[in-house]
């Protein structure tokens, strides 16, 4: 039998749109923006400013150029020069008429976010690697920015807290928040999933999640670099900056199996995981291998499965499994409902990327608020859930992990060049500890 907490509520999936979920944010009164639409005209200039100028970085500026022809990208921020450099070539050649930063608006440094939310800028675009999601989202919100948040929301609960309580005040401050969960903005996704939320298939008794995928990018190091600057460059290996593969990328999954389950959170789970091909020291601290079952108040149980292994079969899939049929999502290629529905996906395509910035700046211009805050931190901690177990082998329950004080990396006011940090050691189930 299931676990039973009798401090959990079971919210069915039918009626999640009209409860709270179990991060409850609150109830908030909508006060002025910032920046507000309602009495300007619509072709009044958006500044948007772009913090973290990797690839996924330099993509979200396009598509937020792109989503609004008055938009313009006036300010960037990052720690590396040459990062910004190529990002800063690579706009000026998809939209040169839109990028307008100068070289005092192009800030490098680990306070280059706190210079760049203090400019001008209406919009921030925060890509810059997960553990410094939570500063930077604090940063923007108390400055009154909307707010393009990419995934994951952080790497340790402690971070998850604050990202709690800094989309509340966005709440509060009339502000837009869109995620980078990017599959909640692909139309075929959104149809399917709003049939199993609709009673589709019956109720969800069963949900699998599959990421199985290749190695991830690293970078090759260089004798001039030091210690500080080789981590920040393999920034995905170590878990204090990244959270650990199942938070950085398999979140997305975890995501699809919490919508699916009307965002509601699990009481219990338990798993496994380890690095059987990922092994040499230079990749950092972060396992290869993730399995995790949750369990639900209601019985239904949702079970995760995710890899980085390089020459191993991909597969990137949904299957839910209810009481009057079954679902199945096969990312990119399929979506499928069968038994008392008989359904196929035969609508139109989108770029789900290209619609996030869409809809936010659409939401930003006609005032209209989106604040995707709730569920981001609910599949956000999941994620974090689904390493706890892996890393302690143990069954945890929502309420240990919801209170867990654990910090994986320093302070990040303590940040620079020159900042020692091993980092903690590889987890071993049975021994790392919870806490």
């Amino acid at each position: 039998m299931p676990l039973q907490f009798s401090n959990h509520r079971f919210a069915s999936r039918r009626s999640f749109l009209k409860k709270t979920s179990i991060i409850a944010l609150g109830s908030t009164l909508p006060s002025p923006a910032f920046l507000s639409f309602d009495t300007v005209s619509k072709d009044q200039i958006i500044k948007v400013g772009l913090i973290g100028c990797g690839g996924r970085g330099t993509g979200a500026a396009i598509q937020a150029l792109q989503a609004d022809q008055n938009c313009r990208l006036t300010a960037m921020a990052d720690i590396f020069q040459d990062r910004m450099d190529e990002s800063y070539a690579a706009l000026m050649e998809v939209r040169p008429q839109q990028v307008k930063v100068d070289k005092k608006h192009q800030y490098l440094g680990f306070d280059a976010f706190e210079k760049l939310i203090n400019s001008d800028v209406d919009v921030v675009l925060l890509t810059s690697p997960p553990a410094f999601r939570p500063l930077h989202l604090k940063a923007a919100v108390q400055a009154k920015k909307h707010i393009f948040c990419e995934k994951p929301m952080a790497v340790d609960i402690p971070g998850l807290r604050s990202v709690m309580e800094s989309v509340k005040k966005a709440k509060e401050s009339n502000l837009s928040v869109v995620s980078g969960f990017c599959f909640r903005y692909d139309l075929p996704n959104r149809a399917i999933f709003s049939k199993v939320l609709d009673g589709a298939i019956g109720q969800v008794k069963s949900i699998s999640t599959f990421r199985y995928g290749g190695e991830a990018t690293y970078v090759d190091l260089r004798p001039e670099w030091n210690k500080m600057m080789q981590q920040m460059r393999n920034w995905m290996y170590y878990n204090w900056l990244s959270g650990d593969f199942i938070v950085e990328q398999a979140v997305h999954s975890l995501d699809m199996m919490s919508w699916a389950m009307g965002d509601i959170m699990p009481i219990s789970a338990m798993g496994t995981g380890g690095r059987q091909v990922r092994i040499d020291p230079k990749y950092g601290n972060i396992y290869d291998h993730f399995t995790v079952e949750f369990r639900y108040q209601n019985g239904a149980i949702g079970t995760h499965f995710c890899r980085q292994q390089a020459g191993t079969t991909p597969r990137n899939t949904v299957s839910m499994l209810g009481t009057e049929g079954q679902a199945e999502v096969v990312i990119g290629a399929k979506q499928i409902i069968s038994g008392k529905v008989q359904w196929h996906y035969d609508g139109p395509k989108n770029n789900m990327y290209q619609t996030q910035h869409d809809e936010l700046f659409a939401a930003i211009r006609n005032n209209k608020p989106i604040n995707d805050g709730e569920w981001m931190a609910n599949s956000t901690l999941l994620a974090i859930w689904a390493r706890m177990v892996g890393y302690t082998g143990q069954i945890l329950t929502f309420d240990q992990v919801i209170n867990s004080k654990e910090s994986l990396g320093p302070d990040l006011s303590s940040y620079d060049w020159e900042m020692n940090f091993d980092g903690p050691a590889v987890a071993i189930p049975g021994k790392t500890r919870f806490s």
